[in-house]
């Protein structure tokens, strides 16, 4: 593990001078910090502490909200080992949120993946709490992606008037659990192995626990806990707006805390059915495929945000995809 410091950016400063910042930490990283965001501190600790409740019930009991009873919504619970990162099992457990949409809301109707009604565990305050840190974060994505607009020389809507005004947006609670043997945790795969983001950008709350490394030159840097800060980082849709010139960068997590480790990945992406194209026409993004993780090439891919991200999908959670197709 090389040293290395991922750039912090306070958004207490004028957005152009953030955009300056972020711009010079996605060229270098694809990942920063950010303080001074506005999240109230209290929501967050309301978030984990319920969050620590719920992943604390036995397991038959979390099972009675098992993705399979969101339907093609894709929210609720999964247990340790039933995401799949490039094919292996993740050691955590999850449960997976969105915007709260009803039966006559449009998409719904539409049978749209990824669209409906959320599973809320029977806990008081849960479901208020939840649904108020998807607005927050929702809020804070839609100033970041102004930022991010500015970064590149754009006018500050062209996120939003092309992409983000009705936003595909994705709240996950993990834990990660302890392994009592240390030397067990050697041996053991990654809680979360190498692997890009697919949409814009993710913005994460992570417990003290640390263990998020973070893929840059070629060698991994840490990306510790810092207090008061969420970490960002980009997705393969602006990687290929920006055609490579801001990397989605591979990232992976260990828990070797010898303690429970939680996080909160917020992901603000395009609407489905978006055509994401490159910013700059005229430049030719060259094929990175043999360099990326999954040696696919993200600048060649044809169709819509929603496509892009239901083949990514299906590969996580592959009887989940073949018992909702059938």
């Amino acid at each position: 593990m090389r040293e290395g410091r991922i750039p912090l950016v306070s958004l207490a400063a004028q957005d152009g001078e953030c955009a300056v910042a972020i711009g010079r930490a996605c060229r270098e990283h694809g990942f920063f910090y950010i303080c001074d965001h506005g999240v109230s501190a209290d929501l967050q600790a309301r978030l984990a502490r319920l969050s620590e409740q719920f992943f604390a019930w036995e397991e038959s009991r979390k099972m009675q909200l098992a993705m399979v009873h969101g339907g093609l919504a894709w929210r609720g619970y999964f247990p340790v080992g039933g995401e799949l990162t490039s094919g292996q099992p993740d050691l955590k457990e999850g449960f997976y949120f969105g915007a709260e949409l009803g039966p006559e809301h449009p998409l719904v109707q539409a049978k749209t993946p990824l669209h409906g009604a959320n599973l809320f565990p029977d806990i008081p305050g849960f479901k208020s709490v939840v649904l108020d840190y998807v607005q927050a974060l929702t809020e804070l994505g839609h100033r970041l992606m102004q930022i991010l607009s500015l970064s590149l020389g754009l006018e500050a809507s062209y996120f939003y008037q092309r992409y983000t005004s009705d936003p595909l947006v994705l709240l996950r609670l993990f834990h990660y659990p302890v392994e009592p043997d240390p030397a067990a945790v050697e041996r053991r795969p990654w809680g979360v192995g190498e692997h890009t983001d697919y949409g814009l950008l993710t913005i994460l709350k992570q417990d003290q626990q640390g263990g998020l490394q973070v893929k840059s030159g070629g060698s991994w840097l840490e990306a510790p806990p810092l207090p008061g800060t969420f970490v960002c980082n980009i997705g393969d849709m602006l990687d290929r707006m920006t055609g490579g010139l801001y990397r989605s960068t591979p990232h992976r997590v260990r828990n070797v805390s010898g303690k429970s480790r939680y996080s909160v990945p917020f992901f603000f992406d395009p609407h489905v059915t978006a055509v994401v194209r490159a910013v700059d026409v005229s430049h030719a993004p060259r094929d990175d495929g043999d360099e990326r993780w999954d040696k696919a090439n993200v600048h060649s891919f044809e169709g819509t945000y929603g496509d892009y991200l239901m083949q990514k999908v299906g590969r996580v959670f592959p009887a989940l995809k073949a018992s909702i197709k059938g």
